[in-house]
């Protein structure tokens, strides 16, 4: 601090350096010879020559002399190394707000004043700290634009406010412009205002406090998500593992029935065939014995031996031995392949449960809303959700009759319009509904001959034979052909064999918002055929491609 003040005795107020070739005028101030002289010479048009610091006024111009014992001092500071300039960070740059008062080169300002509307190095600031003048001016850090604070029309400064037109005003701006405005010193308004920010910054620090809760919250909810997803994991790693060994078991089980089985049935039948190699070589013995006896020539001895042979000559017996047919164990086979449709058809309904189950994992940053209902478990309870589809005239294709107040279509052999129009299927025998389904819902379809029951967007292409217009065969439809064959699950365009025995009619279930949609075999109990787990981006409208009939069945 004592080095500081040093520098500052040593340095000129003009150009902030050490003092060169110092000089000191009569009112006691000194400056470099160079700076005072260039000062002075700009004065000199107005016939004033003053001090930069005091500014005391000489009349004529004072002669120059060199202060010897002041440029002893500075040659002194230089030799101990102490610069009197200011380092150049202390100096105003282009973008810095330079102080007021400073001559030459000027030192970044410290504060502005909203009063004197100029602002201060940290040197020519101290007045405003030591003298009683301007204790009541308001300081404020650095500012360029304190020429917003003075009033265009007045030029005076701007220290009330204008509730009524919500703008900074002067003293004079009520008399005329402002007059009978709602007006208050500006720092009332700040007041008001400084109170509002406080109650806004206390609810954000309240939302800051509720999201972080929220954020550990959801930290805690990724934790228990991990666990609970690495556990289940784990146990059903577990259990497939059981199933998988079970089966394992029952096959070696099988396959070891099956050689205990053939070991059987092969000694049996090596027995019966040594048995009768056994009576062959006994027969081929006799043969041979009755082949030398018959080569006899005495005729009397001939017939005196032939009655001894009788008890030699029985008569073998016709082969009691039954062959099996080439298959011993194809019904082994064929209870195996029903088991293995079994667990199919099984595994095939599980998963869609497993997936169903998945899909309920849900975690929101927005208040939790209502859960999707449960999908119902029998017929009466799908009929909570009954709609009654009919037909849309424009979009049967030529080929199509529509019945029964448009919820039955038949397919003829000659075409039943002549008139196109753009919503009409024109290569498919294709139709959809009038009705939009953006809701829960469930119909039900009778069906005769090959019928492909669906749900499309409305956006399907209509034109041609491709792909991008079937039913079941793009991304904006989903499709369940329905024959004597059984039945296939078509979505862009990939279909999917059910082995199941079917009926003459298929129930269709759609939730859109939870974006499920199941189709189910209607006999005395539902059966499920498929069920599709998505997200439908657009309102669906039913719709049956036929080769034969089909009618929407009215809710009973």
């Amino acid at each position: 601090m004592e080095q500081q003040l040093d520098r500052e005795t040593f340095s000129c107020s003009i150009c902030l350096d050490l003092l060169k070739d110092p000089v000191t005028i009569p009112c006691g101030h000194s400056y470099c010879m160079k700076c005072i002289t260039d000062h002075w010479d700009g004065e000199d048009q107005r016939g004033i020559h003053s001090c930069p610091q005091c500014r005391k006024s000489f009349v004529p111009m004072p002669d120059l002399g060199k202060n010897t014992m002041l440029a002893a001092l500075v040659e002194q500071l230089k030799k101990t190394g102490l610069q009197a300039a200011p380092a150049d960070h202390c100096y105003a740059g282009p973008e810095d707000v330079a102080c007021d008062v400073c001559t030459g080169r000027k030192l970044k300002a410290i504060k502005s004043c909203l009063v004197c509307l100029a602002s201060y190095c940290e040197k020519h600031l101290q007045p405003h700290y030591d003298s009683a003048a301007f204790k009541k001016h308001m300081l404020v850090e650095p500012s360029k634009n304190l020429q917003e604070n003075i009033c265009s029309h007045h030029d005076e400064v701007m220290k009330m406010f204008c509730r009524t037109d919500q703008k900074c005003i002067c003293y004079l701006c009520p008399v005329d412009e402002h007059k009978g405005h709602d007006t208050v010193s500006a720092a009332a308004e700040r007041t008001e205002r400084q109170r509002e920010l406080e109650e806004r910054r206390e609810n954000i620090h309240q939302i800051i406090q509720d999201r972080e809760k929220d954020v550990k919250l959801l930290q805690q909810e990724l934790e228990v998500i991990n666990h609970s997803a690495d556990k289940t994991v784990e146990d059903s790693e577990k259990i497939f593992t059981q199933l998988i060994r079970l089966i394992q078991k029952r096959s070696s089980d099988v396959k070891q029935q099956i050689r205990s089985q053939q070991e059987t049935e092969l000694s049996r039948v090596k027995e019966l065939q040594e048995k009768l190699e056994q009576e062959i070589t006994e027969l081929k013995r006799k043969d041979a014995e009755l082949k030398q006896f018959s080569e006899t020539e005495d005729h009397s001895q001939f017939l005196h031996n032939y009655p001894s042979l009788s008890a030699l000559s029985e008569s073998t017996h016709s082969s009691s031995i039954k062959i099996r047919p080439q298959s011993y164990f194809e019904d082994v086979t064929a209870a195996v392949s029903e088991l293995r449709d079994q667990l199919q058809d099984i595994l095939r309904d599980t998963w869609t449960n497993i997936s169903l189950r998945l899909t309920e994992v849900d975690v929101s940053l927005s208040e939790p809303g209502p859960q999707p209902e449960p999908e119902p478990k029998s017929r009466a309870g799908f009929f909570t959700y009954s709609c009654e589809i009919t037909l849309d005239p424009k979009t049967a294709n030529f080929n199509l009759l529509l019945s029964e107040g448009n919820r039955k279509v038949t397919f003829m052999d000659e075409p039943q319009v002549d008139s196109s129009h753009p919503d009409r299927f024109t290569g498919w025998f294709q139709v959809l509904s009038r009705e939009s389904l953006t809701e829960r819902c469930y119909w039900e379809v009778e069906w005769r001959g090959m019928v492909n029951v669906a749900v499309a967007y409305k956006n399907i292409s209509r034109a041609g034979e491709g792909k991008e217009c079937r039913f079941g065969g793009n991304d904006k439809s989903w499709a369940l052909i329905c024959s004597q064959d059984g039945y296939q699950f078509g979505h862009n365009d990939i279909w999917t064999s059910i082995s199941v025995p079917g009926s003459s009619r298929v129930g269709v279930y759609l939730d859109h918002q939870a974006g499920i949609l199941s189709f189910y075999n209607v006999s005395e109990i539902m059966t499920l055929l498929h069920r599709v787990q998505t997200t439908f981006t657009e309102p669906l409208h039913a719709g049956v491609g036929v080769v034969g009939s089909a009618e929407f069945c009215k809710p009973k």
